[in-house]
């Protein structure tokens, strides 16, 4: 017995021996390093996949081999991802785990909009550019073009520091004579065509899409000679929940650069040692000491708030947001703020063959600003003229000025008592049917309703220096314009696929609208008892004048379009696009109301064939070439071509019994024109887009030739034959060729770190070729006056056949005379150089340089370490010249004896005899070429917290952190827009900031 117990004791001892041997063989295992090789499906090895640990960051990455270790337990997951292929996870059940990549089409599958419809990108045959919301620009914005300063090519965008200002925009260079609207892209907004930018925040955007060239314009018709923006807002989800979303943030403006004018004692000195007595402009027993720049400028406060709640179901999905700017600009006296809401909403009927949205948007807008107007009345204009020996107010606390000096005004008194403020208010609804009548073929109706008023609010008070209002006692004008938009669109989109193999694609469609804008009026009174009330309750004013009572035209413009386009891919490697469009406008004359827009467009993927299959160098390659034509009737009131009579005077009428009256005067305002029609551009466009190394660099080479025939503009006419000196016609043609380059790049990618890289490169060169036919002629326009003294009449620019919109057209300057006085080249009728002269003359002017840049540029750089982002953004253009208007007014010596100030550098680099210093010349001609780091943004993710939030960002953003350029003025970054490009205005060029901004996002 005792023999059997000792055996059952050596028995458990072996058994628990080898219980202990199993459980530590299993923890070894769990312990031990999982290794494998990573390659593409030809069994190439991939350099740098990241192989990591789900939910952790334990974590390699591949070797040259394709070889990785990682210790992990057995049971969890492995994550390996690597740019250009799909990321794939697999359960750690072995020592070894080798895997095969396989190639990641979304790029190639991502939705393109292209107006009316949308295709995915590898079907793709125009010149589309898409940025998502992710890579638009961060910063205080206040309107959605500055979003996409240097992110597309041939787009090119000078913003503004100005909280109340626009960006300037063009594509593809100017295609009119006309500006404003005429010279911008047209706009679409969730494919509502023609809607304001105003009622879209740009935490609502979800992606831009921009259409370049015509053959991806012309279903556009006559609105897209400038090119398309498309603008997709952000809807609701479909995931069967509610997210709540809020993005804020907080940011302070800078001015980055002030004028270098003379303080007191540099004044002083400037005139004592050059004998200019200027003791009658200030107290020479007690001298100011007064910086104008530091009195009119101050740190910008903005702050936004962005609220957006969205959920849903496969059924019925929702999305609203509430937006709030306020941004405070550097000038004082210059503020806006805007509250802007979205709602939508989205569901399925009849079995889900009809989808219904319905939204409705809002924007409040409210501007100041103080006066920016000509002849010294402008306090951007006055903080830089205005004596430094005079202080700001009087011992009496009145506001200091001097009636005897000529277009003085004291800067603190315009920002004080004169005030200019707008309110705008804009209404939106729109609601969106599609019935899915069989499979592949849809109807769509979309109707839409804008409404949209201005309120405009002036006051200036009986403490004004302005000349025009200050003996009035007090001035307020008040006025208010209303537009109506209203549009329909119905067309039908039908899509198949025969045999795998043919994809046919056919949309047809028609649309109305109409345009009922300028609707308004307004009124002008004066003389107050008091300043308190302002411009409220105008009936307390004392007098009022016909003929300060302010009306406004009516101007109803009708449009009715039919479109088509027709898709085939043939394997998505074979594909062709055609588009025709024909647009009936009541703007034109009555023998052209009606214009025809085509287009064409091919692409071959040259990828797909079966040459291409055992190369190992390209990942993506694809050759487009198309041509359209687009139209511009951007910009038209309802009275371009037709006869119109307005009040060109008064008579005095008096009647049978002696009795007069005063009656308005009848007369011609414009000539009627039957013939005006449509401005129309053709473009040209060839492509060739590819991609290296599994697509870790991709790009797009592109060029264009577009000409823009029958351009409108005003000419004169003889009033022997014409009841109006000026006729609007059609006469004159422009073209325009560029190269675009844009460029994607992964440099590196490691487990924690990546460095993706996006660069885009445009060429544009700008041609007026033709001005003048046989009925209208003009020799040339001059363009751009500086209103310099002495120099009043003398503009800068001029618009000619063979030569750019914005060719500087100058004096030549030669240096001085035994006098000291400028002088400049004199030529005589033949063009030849015959001397100098001090007095030049129209005749002496010669081309001088371009506004226009020869390089437009981005380069954006995004930089992610494990949970920290890094974003640094370039952008700048080259070989374009900027006219220095600012240097050369303050240029002028003669201001000193006036009593206002100079530049600093005048008391060097300008003889104190030269009354002829500030000649617009040459001389004031720059470099405007420029690089500037524009934004610089520092990000934390901290993930999901807990479980309220979903994710939670935080980040600080800088704008405008440097900028390397040659140019003397205050900023180079000027407006290239409009007829007058390169212009750095005294009067209206706002200051040029440096923001601070620390901003949140988080989603609950």
């Amino acid at each position: 017995m005792q023999s059997k117990l000792i055996t059952n004791k050596h028995a458990l001892r072996k058994l628990f021996s080898l219980a202990v041997f199993l459980l530590v063989s299993t923890y070894a295992f769990a312990q031990s390093a999982v290794t494998g090789t990573v390659t593409d499906k030809s069994g190439m090895p991939l350099i740098g996949v990241s192989v990591v640990e789900k939910g952790t960051t334990n974590g390699n990455v591949t070797d040259i081999d394709g070889k990785y270790s990682v210790k992990v337990e057995k049971g969890k997951t492995l994550v390996f991802s690597y740019i250009g292929y799909q990321t794939q996870e697999v359960k750690v059940e072995s020592n070894v785990i080798n895997v095969t990549m396989n190639e990641d089409s979304q790029l190639l599958d991502e939705v393109v909009v292209i107006g009316y419809g949308s295709m995915e990108r590898k079907d793709v045959t125009s010149s589309i550019t898409t940025v998502k919301a992710e890579d638009l620009n961060t910063g205080v914005v206040t309107t959605p073009a500055q979003l996409l300063q240097g992110k597309v090519p041939g787009l090119t965008v000078a913003n503004t520091s100005d909280p109340n200002g626009s960006a300037s925009i063009s594509l593809r260079g100017a295609s009119t004579l006309r500006t404003g609207e005429a010279m911008e892209p047209y706009y679409v907004i969730d494919g509502v065509p023609g809607v304001s930018l105003s009622l879209v925040a740009p935490e609502d955007i979800e992606s831009i899409d921009v259409l370049r060239d015509a053959s991806a314009t012309a279903i556009y018709g006559s609105k897209a000679a400038n090119g398309v923006i498309i603008v997709t807002t952000k809807k609701g989800n479909k995931d069967g929940r509610t997210n709540v979303s809020y993005s804020g943030y907080v940011a302070w403006d800078k001015t980055m650069k002030t004028v270098d004018m003379m303080d007191a004692n540099e004044l002083l000195t400037y005139a004592n040692a050059n004998d200019i007595d200027i003791s009658a402009y200030y107290d020479a027993s007690n001298p100011a000491n007064t910086n104008w720049q530091d009195e009119v400028l101050r740190t910008g406060f903005s702050h936004n708030h962005n609220v957006s709640i969205n959920g849903g179901n496969e059924k019925t999905s929702y999305n609203a947001s509430l937006n709030f700017l306020e941004r405070q600009g550097v000038v004082r006296g210059t503020n806006m703020d805007r509250l802007t809401a979205r709602s939508f909403l989205q569901t399925k009927a009849f079995n889900n063959r009809l989808d219904i949205s319905l939204s409705l948007n809002a924007s409040i807008r409210n501007s100041s600003t103080g006066p920016t107007g000509s002849q010294g009345q402008s306090v951007l204009d006055a903080m830089y003229y205005y004596s430094p020996l005079v202080p700001v107010k009087n011992a009496d606390d009145s506001w200091y000025s001097n009636t005897s000096i000529s277009q003085n005004y004291n800067p603190m008194s315009m920002v004080n008592e004169d005030r200019y403020d707008t309110k705008e208010k804009l209404l939106q609804g729109v609601a969106k049917a599609t019935f899915h009548i069989i499979d592949g073929l849809d109807w769509n109706l979309n109707l839409s309703y804008q409404n949209q008023q201005y309120i405009y609010s002036n006051y200036n008070s009986s403490k004004t220096q302005l000349p025009s209002v200050a003996a009035r006692n007090g001035q307020a004008d008040r006025s208010t314009v209303e537009n109506i938009r209203k549009q329909m669109e119905t067309y039908l989109n039908w899509n198949h696929t025969f045999n795998d193999a043919h994809k046919v694609g056919v949309m047809l469609g028609y649309s109305w609208e109409q345009s009922d804008n300028n609707d308004g009026f307004g009124l002008r009174v004066y003389n107050f008892y008091s300043d308190d009330l302002g411009y409220y309750n105008m009936g307390m004013a004392n007098n009022i004048d016909i003929n300060d009572v302010i009306s406004n035209n009516l101007a109803t413009l009708r449009m009715i379009s039919f479109y088509g386009r027709a898709n085939y891919s043939y394997k998505s490697k074979y594909l062709l696009q055609a588009t025709v469009r024909r647009d009936g406008s009541s703007a034109f004359g009555v023998n052209n109301r009606w214009g025809t827009f085509p287009s064409v467009s091919a692409a071959w993927r040259i990828i797909e064939e079966d040459f291409m299959k055992d190369q190992d160098i390209f990942d993506d390659l694809k050759f487009r070439i198309g041509y359209g034509v687009s139209g511009n009737s951007l910009g038209f009131d309802a009275f371009y071509a037709r006869q119109v009579y307005g009040h060109t005077g008064w008579f005095t009428y008096v009647d049978a019994n002696g009795t007069e009256s005063d009656y308005r005067i009848l007369g011609a305002t414009r000539n009627s024109n039957p013939d005006l029609k449509w401005e129309s551009t053709g473009m040209f466009n060839v492509g060739l887009d590819f991609g290296f190394f599994n697509n870790r660099l991709t790009g797009t080479i592109e060029y264009y030739s577009k000409k823009t025939s029958d351009l409108i503009y005003d000419y004169p006419v003889s009033t022997n034959r014409y009841s109006y000196g000026v006729m609007t016609a059609n006469v004159g043609d422009i073209s325009n060729k560029g190269i675009e380059i844009t460029l994607n790049a992964v440099p590196v990618q490691t487990k924690d770190f990546t460095w993706s890289t996006t660069l885009n490169l445009s060429h544009n060169k700008n041609v007026v070729e033709k001005l003048s036919n046989e009925t209208y002629s003009v020799n040339y326009i001059d363009q751009a006056n500086p209103d310099v003294g002495g120099y009043s009449s003398t503009n800068v620019q001029r618009i000619m056949e063979g030569a750019p919109i914005g060719q500087f057209y100058l004096w030549e300057w030669a240096g001085y005379d035994e006098n000291g006085g400028s002088i400049f080249n004199d030529y005589d009728e033949n063009g030849n150089l015959v001397g100098v002269t001090d007095a030049p003359d129209d005749s002496d002017r010669r081309m001088a340089g371009s506004a226009q840049p020869k390089i437009t540029y981005g380069w954006n750089n995004d930089l992610t370490w494990k949970n920290w982002t890094l974003t640094a953004f370039f952008q700048g253009v080259a070989g374009n010249k900027i006219f220095n208007s600012t240097r050369c007014y303050y240029s002028q010596v003669g201001l000193v004896a006036a009593g206002k100030n100079v530049l600093a550098e005048v008391a060097t680099e300008q003889n104190p005899h030269d009354s002829r210093a500030q000649a617009p010349s040459d001389r004031y001609l720059e470099n405007g070429s420029y690089l500037r780091l524009s934004t610089l943004t520092l990000g934390y993710n901290f993930g999901k917290i807990g479980n309220w939030v979903n994710n939670l960002r935080l980040y600080a953003t800088c704008n405008n952190v440097f900028t390397i350029t040659g140019y003397s003025g205050v900023d180079p970054e000027v407006n290239l827009g409009g007829l007058t490009p390169g212009m750095d205005w005294r009067n209206t060029n706002y200051p040029r900031t440096r923001t601070f901004l620390v901003g949140i996002n988080v989603n609950f």
